[in-house]
Formats: structure tokens, C-alpha cells, sequence
């Protein structure tokens, strides 16, 4: 590094004592460069972390070069997509029950190894994401199995909607808590969040009252949920080296590089 470049560096030191960042440079003839603790690393590549790696804090590569988010996202998009069409009675279907082969394998356990995958990383909130949603889902699929006979026992005591509703909400506390811990990501990593949210809201809310419009209203949503994380698995996979189109990466307002402005040419 020339002299010209080390007086040009703008640095800062973490006023917060449990952070474990203690000190930043910003460096290179484009300011291109981030250096962390005397680690340098390209400033793309950390404001990537936020939606590609499905991680919502500061964060250099993993030392285990591995970046299971994508596939993760994919599973859940995909389920999720398919089961919002078919609650949305798209080409008149209103039996759901062929969700179940794609909620217990792709959606459910592929999703699942993916967040296992996440372990290794040290991504606790991937890992925490992954799995929980992969269990959903394999969850969520085997209501519709007969040899479980989850939905048999229903029949005839016109319980099983109310009974659906109240598998649907805890997921709604769940997803709003992590949806608190993307607040000062990037729009596409936190928006995943939002819509997921509202999704289990207006399922749970449709579920309890009868109202096929909630229902229709959640199924709007989880196909926006579906584009944000595709969105957010493409920017995990995508590169200037394999991709001529790469994804913009918008931060959140409170976005902690977005102070530092880290991301101004």
C-alpha cells in the first residue's frame, strides 16, 4: 500500500464494547478494499454477505469456503411458491395434497441439510432459518399424508381449519422475531422476512375466520416471497466472473455500512 493511499484510508474504531470489530480501513485507488482487523477484503463481497449468504450481520467469508444459503432459499421458494398457488385455487385446484412429496423432500429436507450446512459455517442465523422452515415444511406436508392420518381424525367435527390456523400461528412469532434481526441488512434480505410475515398472518387470519379473501391475500404475498428469495439465492451464486447480470444490494436505513458510507462510489 502506498503512502498516498495510507493517507487517503478512512478508519474507525467501534465505540461499542461487545463488538468484535475493533478497527476498519477502507482502502484501494477505488476505496474497493475493506480491511478488518488486518484482513483485507473486497467491499462487494461483505454487502454480499447480507442477502446471498442469508446472513443479517457484518460479516467476511467463512473460514469453510461453502455458501449453503442458496440452496436453502431455493427449496423455500420453490414450496413456497407452489402451495401459495394452489391455497390461491389457481386453475380451479383446491386440494393441496400433491405439496406434500415437495414439502417433505425439496422444501422440507433438502432445505433442512442445507441448513445444516450453515453449522459448518458458523451462520447461526442461516442455520436457525434453514432448519426451522426445512421442519415446516416436512411438517406441514405430512398433514396431508393418509398414512399419518393427521386430517382423518377431523373429519366430520369441523375442527380442521381452526386446527390448521393454530399450527400457522407460532410461525408467525417466529418468523417476526427473525424478521427483527434483518432490520439492518438490505432491502431484499429483510423484505424475505416482511412478506414471509405477512404470509403467515393472512394464512392464519383466513384459517380462522373462513375468509377465502385473507387467503387469496397470503397467497399474493408468499409469491412475493418466493422473488425475494430467489432474488437473495442468485446473489449468493451469482459473480462477475459466471454472470453478466448481477443483483444491486440496497442497504437498510440503520445499515451500519450505509453510516460508514461503504457503499458510496
Amino acid at each position: 500500500m502506498s503512502s498516498t493511499e495510507s493517507h487517503d484510508d478512512k478508519s474507525i474504531t467501534s465505540t461499542h464494547h461487545h463488538e468484535n470489530i475493533s478497527r476498519v480501513q477502507i482502502t484501494g485507488e477505488g476505496q474497493e478494499f475493506v480491511i478488518i482487523n488486518n484482513r483485507k477484503y473486497y467491499r462487494h463481497d461483505l454487502m454480499k454477505a447480507f442477502g446471498g449468504y442469508l446472513n443479517p450481520g457484518v460479516s467476511p467469508y467463512p473460514e469453510i469456503n461453502i455458501n449453503p444459503a442458496p440452496l436453502g432459499l431455493c427449496a423455500f421458494a420453490l414450496t413456497n411458491l407452489v402451495i401459495c398457488l394452489y391455497n390461491a385455487r389457481a386453475m380451479g385446484i383446491t386440494i393441496p395434497n400433491a405439496i406434500a412429496g415437495l414439502g417433505c423432500f425439496y422444501g422440507g429436507g433438502i432445505q433442512m441439510l442445507a441448513g445444516f450446512g450453515e453449522f459448518w459455517t458458523g451462520n447461526t442465523f442461516a442455520f436457525t432459518a434453514l432448519t426451522s422452515y426445512g421442519a415446516y415444511w416436512i411438517s406441514y406436508a405430512v398433514l396431508f399424508l393418509d398414512s399419518f392420518g393427521i386430517k382423518q381424525a377431523y373429519e366430520g367435527t369441523g375442527q380442521w381449519e381452526q386446527a390448521q390456523a393454530l399450527f400457522m400461528l407460532p410461525w408467525v412469532i417466529i418468523t417476526f422475531l427473525l424478521w427483527l434481526n434483518t432490520l439492518k441488512s438490505t432491502v431484499a434480505f429483510s423484505g424475505l422476512f416482511f412478506f414471509l410475515l405477512m404470509t403467515y398472518i393472512l394464512f392464519t387470519a383466513g384459517l380462522m375466520t373462513g375468509n377465502f379473501g385473507c387467503t387469496r391475500a397470503g397467497s399474493v404475498m408468499g409469491v412475493i416471497t418466493s422473488t425475494f428469495a430467489w432474488w437473495n439465492a442468485f446473489a449468493g451464486v451469482a459473480t462477475p466472473y459466471n454472470s453478466y447480470f448481477l443483483l444491486p444490494s440496497i442497504p437498510m436505513p440503520d445499515n451500519t455500512f450505509l453510516k460508514l458510507k461503504w457503499f458510496k462510489s
